[in-house]
């Protein structure tokens, strides 16, 4: 397989000569595709293990931001914005990945990498340092822009590898990323438990992680310089961008999970708050679609994406799913367990995950196949939440066993859809194929977690108060104590409870069972929805392609060019 990576295809307008010099990096590893094991070296496996490095540290600082947003906002106020502690990390990513991705093609993947560090770093710092939510929200923002750099870590972990090997690439990352989920939520766990300020010793964490990682990543990643970057001028660099398509994504993913995100939380969603901005967002989205259909062909969504077959628009589609699949999971929990309980359950997720992510280093070596597991991926996501629909208070030992089905999904659908597109696309656009990939997924966690939060809003208004009051009114609580202990027992304010006229300890007793129920009364309505969405995207994962012929041994980008032997 001839790789063609060639920097005329990436300048539009400009007529650019260039050497056998200039093209030597594609050429070399054109010549040696049959022979991707000699590249193989004590290099790249340094390299692969610093990237997975990154992606521990990626997921330790996303897992806190859903598991504990809402111990952050106990302690500084602003219960009513904790979701945005989550969706800062969604939206920048969204918006910078795949403009970030293009450009590294240009300038390089190493110093996007480095520098989203740095500010993953900068951002965990002032969050662990934050005395309001405003703060607490602009540190993740700025942490955001580490995740900027992960589709550079999936293309680069892809790349530097025969293609044989990637989705060995692929499950090594995320076995090292539900490495640091795991790390994450027991550390976590136990900082919260018993310290309403624990939350800050857990970022602190996150700083020391990501700094380390951006030195790790600056110390061992020096790859030879790609065609583009050393033969391209900086003006031609720049005008090769696609500046009027990130204009216009920008606006509408920003605009339209915006408009999500307030919808309930806390206008209403007939509220202009709400419906201004996904009108206006929806509309230009529509815009953006026009523009890099019809004026801009080799745009951040360039159209040789989608011309060797229909898996890469596939898994395009199926990686959004996914993502309204994992911010469930991330943002919820059965029952108002402790918190070291909770985020032992969804260590159990990261746990199948890994070991998935294994099996599937295995298996792709001897069955080439993609589609089957992706397919069995999404079914087991149902399968989970409509065992989890079927809950009751009393099946505790069964939900501890539920979270190893999704973890075995995730490990299989992360690893695949990412192969897939990656398999899909031409060899010269596997950044902005990995970046517009991450991208649907972050945006299919903001539309999924307003949809699973309206669900969830709406249930818990409808059963929460009225359950509690038919539970305690029988208790002997007199009816005006209804409201304050309604307050008290859902910010388990003991002291608070101990004040309110009627209270006994049966009538705690009764109304904290109550309000475990109400709680399995709307997430049961939330599973449901995912269980759907699951079901939905295993059918249309059915039309997948093996692609069994692109598992050999050529490498896109070799770590080190080898020298041709001198002709005689």
């Amino acid at each position: 397989m001839n790789d063609t990576r060639d920097p005329e295809k990436h300048v539009a307008g400009q007529n650019v000569e260039h050497d056998s010099s200039a093209s030597s990096h594609v050429e070399e590893g054109g010549r040696h595709a049959g022979q991707g094991h000699e590249h193989l070296t004590v290099k790249t496996a340094l390299v692969y293990l610093a990237l997975c490095l990154q992606y521990a540290a990626q997921m330790f600082n996303v897992v806190g931001s859903g598991a504990f947003a809402r111990n952050i906002a106990a302690a500084i106020g602003g219960a009513d914005k904790v979701v945005w502690i989550s969706q800062a990390i969604v939206i920048v990513t969204v918006v910078l990945g795949p403009p970030v991705s293009q450009a590294s093609d240009y300038w390089g993947r190493k110093w996007f990498l480095v520098a989203g560090s740095i500010f993953g770093a900068v951002g965990a710092l002032i969050l662990a340092r934050a005395d309001t939510m405003g703060q607490a929200i602009g540190g993740q923002v700025i942490s955001g822009v580490m995740y900027v750099g992960q589709p550079l870590l999936i293309a680069v972990g892809s790349e530097i590898l025969p293609r044989r090997l990637r989705p060995s690439a692929q499950a090594g990352l995320n076995a090292t990323g539900g490495i640091g989920g795991i790390a994450g939520l027991l550390c976590g766990s136990a900082l919260t438990a018993h310290n309403l300020y624990g939350w800050r010793n857990y970022w602190y964490i996150t700083v020391a992680l990501t700094g380390v990682s951006a030195i790790t990543i600056a110390a061992l990643y020096n790859p030879p310089p790609r065609p583009e970057q050393r033969h391209l001028t900086w003006r031609q660099k720049l005008s090769s961008l696609d500046w009027s398509g990130y204009a216009l994504l920008a606006a509408s993913l920003v605009l339209f999970s915006m408009g999500l995100t307030w919808g309930n939380n806390p206008f209403s969603w007939t509220n202009a708050h709400v419906l201004a901005p996904l009108i206006v967002g929806i509309v230009i989205f529509v815009g953006f679609v026009a523009h890099q259909t019809f004026f801009k062909r080799d745009g951040l969504i360039h159209h040789d994406l989608f011309k060797k077959d229909r898996n890469f628009a596939l898994a395009l589609g199926c990686f959004l799913a996914d993502g309204m699949i994992f911010w469930q999971r991330t943002t919820t929990t059965p029952w108002r367990w402790e918190s070291f309980l909770a985020g032992l359950h969804y260590c159990i997720t990261f746990f199948a995950g890994i070991v998935a992510a294994i099996a599937i280093h295995f298996a792709s070596k001897f069955t080439k196949r993609l589609r089957e597991p992706i397919v069995m991926s999404f079914l087991l996501f149902m399968i989970f939440f409509a065992l989890m629909s079927r809950a009751t208070l009393t099946s505790y030992n069964a939900v501890w066993g539920y979270p190893a089905l999704l973890g075995f999904g995730f490990g299989w659908s992360l690893t695949l859809l990412i192969t897939a597109a990656q398999m899909s696309a031409p060899a010269e656009l596997i950044a902005i194929t990995s970046g517009l990939m991450l991208a649907s997924r972050s945006l299919g966690g903001s539309v999924g977690l307003a949809i699973y939060t309206a669900i969830f809003n709406s249930s818990m208004s409808k059963h929460l108060g009225h359950d509690i009051a038919a539970a305690v009114l029988p208790a002997g609580l007199p009816p005006t104590s209804i409201e304050p202990f309604i307050g008290a027992l859902m910010s388990q304010n003991q002291a608070l409870l101990a004040q309110i006229p009627g209270v006994t300890p049966a009538v705690i007793g009764a109304g904290v069972h109550a309000m475990q129920g109400a709680y399995l009364k709307s997430f049961e309505v939330v599973w449901i929805a995912a269980a759907v969405f699951s079901g939905v995207t295993a059918l249309v994962s059915c039309f997948f392609i093996n692609p069994t012929k692109e598992f050999n041994d050529h490498i896109d980008a070799p770590l080190v060019v080898p020298t041709e032997p001198d002709e005689k």
